[in-house]
């Protein structure tokens, strides 16, 4: 145990009363050439938030003095909460309590009002721990004697004040960046100063490179790291090829999407003469050029994970290595780390091994060429891949297996759909449409799924520090909501002290075509975790599997390329009780920047895709579709078309009647003519407005002609098409607990609706129900599958 676990073990007890440093000097026996040592671990500590310093100067535990530390997470009306890194509820702060805290910083809150009846934790930010940023990304607007940047991050509130010499000859409408020169407090606005224009809002590109700098990506390598690179020969040394297992004679391919340049991945198959399979994983051996603490680690390490925004990448390392010597393209021979596995017929592998491996991939397959080979029989690609089509139906045949296995251990499948985003040369979006998920993807996803659960479990029981991919186990409560909802649509779950995931896949077939799928599907996935790194195996719930690691993709994440040195090292016997003690706190820090890294992406390639679909329905303004409601609130319903993209029909546009929110229903009531709009109802929509800062689309409800000839009597509103925004999306203050740093504003305004509406479907009889998109049971984010894996 180190001096900081000692530390808070000792303030843990329940005689401990806040003690100041010298007192805690006496009582661990610190010399006073020792003194400015533990001075520096308690600031550490307190910077962590894991200790807190009063005003007197004595240390404590922040529960066990009424408080919490946190992220706090911003609101553009004002208020916030802070969001705690484990499972204690989150505090909600009212905008006056925030004491210039800002969305993103690290604060100290103490807690006021405990939860009650509902209404969470409320506190007040007593303390900022660290700031988010110094900077801010936004647009600037002049004014006479000064100027202010409105930010891009709509959950700041509060427009950076700008003095006229420190412009930087900022024009209204520039995008800028600006540097916080003077924090806000209760009265005050931020005050800053333009460091950098990025250019006009609407100009080529500037829209994608704003959200790139509003998350702070980077953009281009350090030179040392780039010098780095270009050092490293684009050929083989001879040396390498030694003590490799050479298999370039083995048929080996790649299959991946048609844009992809990184190929991290090869598969090989045979069938034994025993009736098995034999299955060779064969992943990049990056670890082999990214050597531990170099500069290309270093940079990897920060980054964390390659970032993916429809018309770029954002590498995770220099596309030389990238798209180059570590990516397995075709036909040319490449250093490899591979997993051979030897299954059965049930899909459990009898059989393993690891070992470091040169191959030559011999063809560049495509998801969409393989599926055509094998559902579409197509002759011509047939021909053209004769030598390997009757591989392809092995890996059919093996893919079914290992995904009934999965299925009936309990692996919950969510099946929804995802989108293909087309730009032309301008960037303008000029087509969007579903992606389809079809045999040669789920090959590739089964394969890649029983070799990560291989390694896991082979490196769990070498006993050393390692990197897993773990999901913990649903939220009791969300879970209990869950329960009661569905039971009012006619399902039953069976709830036990230890849920297993089969109950709530069980669920989802049950549902699977029917008119309630996807609002079932959505608030299941809204009341389970989200998947992280740890250095602790402790399962995966989303897989029902007992080990689990992210192995198969070293180019762009990191966790597989440490785990690639660790398996490596314990290969080669390289790993003593020194090296053991070294790694236990890298892959700590390696599993913690990791998941950041990784949410910090999803967020980013979320609004890319957001605003992208906002561009391209800025176009087809009074255009007409067919779509499904996939939510309703108490101000409106949320209707979702066949390409994916949802907009909000506000409940003010319903000119026909008063329409009343049926909370027990999920729906929404016509006072008179007791017309009602469902969760699931096919309608016709009309483009009525896109909000382009916001990413916000609204729609029209086209009103088909009466059958029965009644007259229709139209309801007079007094609103304008330009009064409704983002602000209608809010309803209550209350928060999900899980995924708040997941959500744009408008998605966790349409959750607070969905949160009340599933409390109070629990509680009532028949509910008629299905839903949309994104982690709340209305918007599901399209990168769901990675989120749970």
């Amino acid at each position: 145990m180190n001096i900081k676990e000692t530390l808070i073990n000792f303030m843990r007890e329940q005689a401990y009363k806040p003690m100041d440093i010298y007192e805690l000097g006496r009582i661990f026996s610190i010399k006073k050439a020792e003194r400015k040592v533990f001075e520096k671990i308690l600031n550490e500590m307190e910077r962590d938030g894991q200790i807190v310093k009063t005003r007197t100067d004595r240390y404590g535990i922040p529960d066990r003095m009424n408080l919490v530390v946190g992220k706090l997470q911003g609101h553009q009306k004002g208020f916030g909460f802070v969001i705690t890194e484990d499972d204690t509820p989150d505090v909600f702060v009212p905008s006056s309590y925030l004491n210039g805290a800002m969305h993103g910083d690290k604060v100290v809150v103490k807690v006021t009002r405990e939860e009650n009846r509902g209404k969470k934790r409320e506190g007040e930010i007593i303390r900022i721990l660290e700031r988010n940023s110094k900077t801010i990304i936004g647009t600037y607007e002049d004014s006479k004697n000064f100027g202010f940047v409105v930010p891009e991050e709509k959950r700041i509130y509060q427009d950076v004040f700008i003095p006229k010499e420190s412009r930087k000859g900022a024009t209204t409408g520039d995008i800028v960046i600006a540097e916080i020169t003077s924090w806000p407090d209760k009265r005050r606005n931020p005050e800053g100063k333009v460091i950098e224009i990025l250019g006009k809002k609407g100009d080529k590109g500037i829209d994608i490179l704003t959200i790139i700098k509003k998350y702070g990506l980077p953009e281009e390598f350090p030179e040392k790291v780039v010098s780095y690179a270009e050092q490293i020969p684009e050929e083989i040394p001879e040396e390498e090829y030694k003590g490799r297992e050479d298999l370039r004679d083995l048929t080996i391919v790649t299959i991946d999407g048609e844009d992809a340049k990184d190929l991290d991945d090869a598969i090989s198959i045979e069938k034994l003469p025993n009736g098995n399979y034999y299955l060779g994983v064969h992943i990049a051996d990056v670890s082999n050029y990214v050597k531990e603490k170099n500069a290309l680690d270093k940079e990897a390490l920060k980054r964390g994970t390659s970032v993916y925004l429809i018309d770029r990448v954002i590498p995770m390392l220099p596309k030389k290595l990238s798209n180059g010597i570590c990516s397995l393209n075709p036909k040319v021979d490449r250093l490899t780390l591979s997993c051979f596995m030897e299954i059965d017929k049930t899909g459990k592998v009898v059989d393993h091994r690891i070992a470091e491996t040169i191959i030559k991939t011999s063809e560049r397959m495509t998801y969409t060429n393989v599926t055509k080979i094998l559902r579409d029989e197509d002759p011509e690609l047939i021909e053209r891949y004769d030598y390997l089509v009757e591989s392809f139906k092995i890996m059919e045949e093996l893919c079914h297996i290992l995904n009934k296995k999965r299925r009936t251990r309990g692996a919950i499948d969510f099946d929804f759909e995802e989108c293909k985003i087309i730009l032309n040369e301008l960037g303008k979006p000029v087509d969007i449409k579903p992606y389809e998920r079809a045999i040669a993807n789920r090959i590739i996803e089964e394969f890649m799924l029983v070799c990560n659960e291989t390694i896991a479990e082979h490196m769990f029981w070498s006993n050393i520090p390692f990197v897993y991919r773990i999901h913990e186990d649903p939220d009791e409560e969300k879970l209990m909501h869950f329960s009661e909802f569905i039971h009012n649509l006619g399902y039953v779950m069976k709830i036990s002290q230890e849920i297993h995931p089969k109950a709530l896949q069980d669920v989802i077939e049950k549902v699977k075509g029917k008119k309630e799928e996807t609002v079932v599907s959505t608030l299941l996935l809204r009341s389970m975790k989200q998947a992280r790194y740890s250095p602790e195996s402790i399962g995966h719930f989303g897989l029902a599997a007992k080990y689990y690691c992210h192995f198969t993709s070293p180019i762009r994440r990191y966790p597989d390329l440490i785990i690639h040195r660790i398996i490596k090292a314990f290969i080669h016997g390289k790993i003593d009780q020194k090296r053991i003690e070294r790694l236990t706190a890298e892959v700590e820090y390696a599993s913690k920047q990791s998941s950041d890294m990784e949410r910090l992406a999803q967020d980013a390639e979320r609004e890319v895709d957001d605003l992208k679909k906002a561009e391209y329905m800025s176009e087809r303004i009074g255009e007409e579709y067919d779509g499904i409601i996939s939510s309703v609130t108490n101000f409106g319903m949320f209707v979702e078309l066949p390409n994916t993209i949802e907009g909000l029909v506000h409940i003010s546009t319903l000119v026909d009647d008063y329409y009343v929110y049926n909370e027990r229903h999920l729906s929404l009531i016509g006072e008179r003519t007791k017309n009602i709009y469902r969760l699931g109802d096919e309608v016709k929509v009309k483009v009525l407005k896109v909000d382009m800062f916001s990413h916000e689309i609204h729609f029209e409800l086209i009103k088909e002609e009466n059958d029965e000839g009644i007259e229709e009597i139209i309801i007079e509103r007094n609103y304008d098409v330009d009064d409704i925004g983002s602000s209608d999306f809010n309803t209550e203050d209350d928060k999900s607990e899980e995924y708040y740093d997941e959500t744009t504003i408008t998605d966790i305004e349409k959750e607070d609706a969905e949160e009340n509406t599933l409390k109070q479907a629990s509680m009532s009889p028949v509910g008629e129900t299905e839903d949309g998109k994104e982690n709340s049971a209305v918007v599901l984010t399209e990168d769901f599958q990675r989120k749970l894996r």
